[in-house]
């Protein structure tokens, strides 16, 4: 008899290992920490606002590199450089996340840490001072990508921050003072929060950046990120 119990209650217990419609059970949170200290980790650095074929005149750079002193110069950071001369260059980093629901909504709780020279207070330039750079992050389902205009310049595909002011893909959460009135490197930290949807196939696209205000030269050496992915819940 109890041979005859047990297996009777077998197809309830495969019943039970499924879902009624043959999802998959995906996790309601994902996390990543990322440390530049040798590889990209996936990222993928780029730039726009700046005109087609000006790349060498804009010195822009991008790539793994020993952090400058007084910072420990044995590590490395991810870095990115730019010299802006319109009073408008935006520098983004990138990298796609898979495996999460389809058309759900996430809250990218990120902290981003990176090194920069520029002084808070005291100091003046053309367009605004140096630390006029501002950081924003974002979520999407489609791929940020740079194109082309109609003026021959180049533009993001999604609405990021411009300078002080959020986008619907992005919004600002600090600027890249480095909280001294002196030039100098120091290691910074910022955190926020953006929600974001995913696509069809359960991918969602992360983005961090600079949007810069500053006419001269901007480089930064960013040593982490970290983003922890929450599905947003309904009311």
């Amino acid at each position: 008899m109890k041979k005859l119990v047990f297996l009777l209650g077998l197809p309830f217990l495969f019943l039970s290992c499924n879902d009624d419609d043959g999802a998959p059970n995906l996790p309601p949170q994902m996390e990543l920490n990322d440390q530049f200290n040798g590889d990209k980790k996936g990222w993928t650095a780029g730039f726009s606002d700046y005109p087609v074929k000006m790349e060498s005149d804009w010195k822009l750079e991008e790539g793994i590199g020993n952090l400058p002193a007084p910072l420990d110069t044995q590590k490395k950071g991810f870095r990115i450089s730019g010299n802006n001369h319109s009073d408008d260059l935006f520098m983004y980093f990138k990298k796609k996340m898979t495996g999460l629901k389809p058309n759900q909504e996430y809250n990218a709780a990120f902290t981003l840490e990176f090194a920069s020279d520029a002084p808070s207070e005291g100091w003046a330039g053309a367009g605004g001072a140096p630390n006029a750079v501002s950081v924003g992050i974002g979520a999407v389902g489609t791929e940020p990508k740079t194109t082309v205009d109609n003026l021959d310049h180049y533009r993001m595909n999604i609405d990021k921050i411009q300078q002080k002011n959020d986008g619907k893909d992005m919004k600002v959460i600090g600027d890249i003072g480095n909280g001294t009135d002196k030039v100098g490197y120091k290691l910074l930290t910022k955190t926020g929060e953006f929600k974001g949807k995913t696509d069809a196939s359960g991918n969602l696209w992360l983005i961090f950046g600079t949007d810069s205000g500053f006419e001269a030269t901007t480089t930064l050496y960013y040593t982490s990120v970290k983003v922890k992915l929450t599905e947003a819940t309904t009311k």
